[in-house]
């Protein structure tokens, strides 16, 4: 009779606590994560449902996260952080503290889950505790993966969005307009996206008192691409030199449409290699099938 209780006992504080699990995951799952921009608007970010889960928690690993031999590390944690958009919502520290979480968390759950499946099948228990590792490894690099990811994605949209905004600025300042109020024009004619959150902040950091040079140069350390480089240098150049802004946009505008077709007929080159792979994989061995597999059936009949 106590057995059975303390079975029903265990039953019931286990289910409270998969409840809570439960409910904390679906609250924090629909919370939504934002990000304050220069001029105060807000915009939305989203952040893996893991991170959300573990961010909470991050505190704790403050001993360990802010000490003086991780300076170096913070600061680069922090350009990427920067560069991907998400400064102000996730911090170097944070970010390093999720790195640890998330494998411990995450690869614990996928140790009980290989233990439980090796339990059913034999053929995953000879290989279990390669599986666990490997999980565990993929889950300590899946943040350093998800932060490159979101500033390849921000680059390439920045890269495509850059020859436009050049090209309204070429035509205001050739249209007698200074260059302030141009990139104020073209901000406020297009729709949010990465570039014009740059562009803001930009524009922001000059308002409160800060010189064009100084502005340029920041925007080129937080985009941290080549084709923003260029253009941020291009510019300090012709304001120390005193070069008209008009020529400098325009043999701007034609280099980063050069690029651009140059990056596109790269990838056009590149095309039919990366079809090999699929071609090996899939149709040779299909084509194979069809012309040989009547042959060999004929000659296996024969020999039987």
């Amino acid at each position: 009779m106590t057995l059975t209780l303390l079975k029903g006992l265990a039953i019931l504080c286990w289910s409270l606590c998969a409840a809570g699990i439960a409910y904390y995951c679906l609250h924090i799952s629909r919370q939504i994560t934002y990000v304050t921009l220069a001029d105060g608007r807000r915009e939305e970010r989203t952040l893996p449902l893991i991170f959300r889960l573990l961010l909470p928690f991050t505190p704790n690993l403050r001993a360990f996260t802010a000490q003086p031999r991780l300076r170096r590390k913070r600061e680069e944690v922090q350009r990427q952080l920067v560069s991907a958009g998400f400064d102000g919502l996730l911090s170097s520290e944070e970010f390093l503290a999720l790195r640890i979480l998330v494998p411990l968390v995450a690869g614990a759950f996928w140790v009980l889950g290989t233990i439980g499946v090796a339990r059913i099948d034999a053929t995953v228990r000879e290989y279990a505790l390669l599986i666990a590792l490997l999980g565990i490894c993929l889950f300590y690099l899946q943040p350093v993966f998800w932060l490159r990811r979101c500033i390849k994605l921000r680059h390439l949209s920045i890269q495509r969005a850059l020859p436009f905004v050049i090209d309204l600025l070429t035509l205001s300042v050739e249209a007698g307009i200074d260059f302030m109020s141009g990139l104020q024009r073209a901000v406020e004619r297009r729709k949010m996206d990465p570039l014009t959150e740059e562009l803001i902040r930009m524009i922001h950091e000059i308002q409160l008192g800060a010189s064009r040079r100084t502005a340029l140069r920041n925007l080129a350390q937080r985009v941290n691409m080549p084709d923003m480089r260029s253009f941020a240098h291009a510019l300090i150049q012709a304001d120390e030199l005193g070069v008209s802004i008009g020529v400098i946009l325009r043999i701007q505008s034609d280099q980063m449409r050069q690029r651009r077709f140059d990056r596109a007929e790269r990838l056009a080159n590149e095309a039919p290699v990366k079809m090999l792979g699929p071609l090996m994989l899939f149709i040779f061995p299909a084509v194979f099938i069809v012309l040989l597999g009547p042959i060999l059936a004929r000659v296996a009949g024969n020999l039987l």
